[in-house]
């Protein structure tokens, strides 16, 4: 029989629990955290004490009380000192930040990327640029504790290993290597898929704060989907779950990028649109037009909008019988399409959707839009300094 935790690992605990509260929540009180986390007064003093000393954490007199007798000290993280790098590749920009403890966004770099294919180092050379460039700007004492990346693709959680990357004919690529080599920034370099980390981020900070169990889905080209079950992402054997893109709905249907036909990502991705509006054009820019012409009355253009809404109510029918979400956020590209379709979307879902699955489900768009994904990649990064604090190399 294993032994019971030791009261150091139980104090651990605490202070990873303690440092997650005010990571996700912001500055609070100590009466504040004795209540959130269910310890005595006298706990919360040594654990804040504890996080004071290593700097993670400073505690300071609340401006104004309005109540009389001693009051509680306010407990605020340090978001100025404490940060990692947070990496985005997207399928039509690169983005990088440094983002401070409590999630502050503290710098911010972006530039267009070509679509096509690209090998992962014509990719990763303007990202190491825009670290280099934050590494300068940083305080002499700010401390990075990690680097995350949010990318489009099946990645290998392991190793960074981008298994099938098809909008930018990635197969097997090495992304992981390919940044730890060109980054030259002695940390850890954590990357996951762009839709998990987003529903990561939504569920942390944004539109599905209240839910424990969320379906994120992110259009542009492709389409793809973070997961969340009991307060947990599902990302399944070797992390490549929620690849819902890939769901077929149309065996009849058109090929794949994937090398399968009638995917979902064929029915109601950009694409999609564009082909049954007869437009040309690309990216949000193409899907804004299309959704614009649709609200001016083109009779073409609200027929395209209507057919892409039921096929998007038809997957989102199929993943709420499966998963049970209370809570289904649109992101990318398909928030325009959600929001110029709600009404076939919310009619496929009642058509096709089992009555205790659906009644409940709230159908939202994102709280912290086209950043989800790098504000993800940087809770992924965090995760490692909220287990243990007292392990992640911050001391001063």
């Amino acid at each position: 029989m294993r032994a019971g935790p030791s009261q150091e690992e139980i104090r651990r605990q605490n202070l990873g629990a303690l440092l997650r509260q005010v990571h996700v929540r912001g500055a609070l009180s100590r009466a504040e955290l004795t209540m959130a986390l269910g310890l005595n007064r006298s706990t919360i003093g040594a654990l804040t004490a504890d996080l004071t000393s290593v700097g993670l954490v400073s505690e300071e007199l609340p401006r104004e009380t309005g109540r009389a007798g001693r009051p509680s000290l306010v407990v605020r993280p340090q978001s100025e000192r404490v940060f990692v790098y947070a990496l985005s590749i997207g399928v039509d920009r690169l983005t990088a930040a440094r983002i401070g403890l409590g999630g502050v966004v503290l710098d911010r770099r972006e530039t267009v990327r070509a679509r096509g294919e690209l090998p992962p180092a014509a990719v990763v050379a303007p990202l190491a640029e825009f670290v280099r460039q934050m590494q300068r700007a940083s305080p002499p004492d700010a401390c990075s504790i990690g680097c995350g990346v949010a990318v489009c693709g099946m990645v290998r959680r392991a190793d960074g290993m981008v298994r099938l990357g098809p909008h930018a004919d990635w197969a097997d690529a090495p992304l992981g290597s390919a940044l730890a080599e060109v980054l030259n920034v002695d940390l850890p370099i954590m990357l996951g898929n762009a839709a998990d980390l987003a529903a990561l981020a939504e569920h942390t900070r944004g539109a599905a704060i209240d839910s424990d169990n969320v379906v994120y889905l992110h259009g542009d080209v492709g389409i793809g989907g973070g997961i969340i079950a009991g307060g947990r992402p599902v990302a399944g054997h070797g992390g490549y779950g929620g690849e819902v893109g890939h769901m077929v709905v149309n065996p009849n249907g058109r090929p794949c990028l994937c090398g399968s036909r009638g995917c979902w990502e064929t029915e109601i991705g950009e694409h999609a649109l564009l082909r049954a509006a007869n437009r040309d054009g690309t990216g949000r820019d193409g899907i804004l037009a299309v959704v614009d012409a649709a609200a001016r009355g083109d009779a073409v253009a609200q027929a395209a909008v209507r057919q892409v809404g039921d096929w998007l109510g038809f997957g989102v029918a199929n993943l709420v019988n499966i998963f049970n979400p209370e809570t289904v956020v649109f992101g990318g590209t398909l928030r325009d399409v959600y929001l110029a379709s709600a009404a076939q979307v919310r009619s496929r879902i009642n058509r096709n959707g089992l009555p205790a699955c659906r009644e409940h489900v709230r159908l939202r768009t994102p709280e912290l839009g086209d950043d989800a994904p790098l504000l993800g990649a940087a809770e992924l990064a965090f995760q490692r300094l909220l287990a243990d604090p007292l392990d992640a190399g911050t001391a001063a």
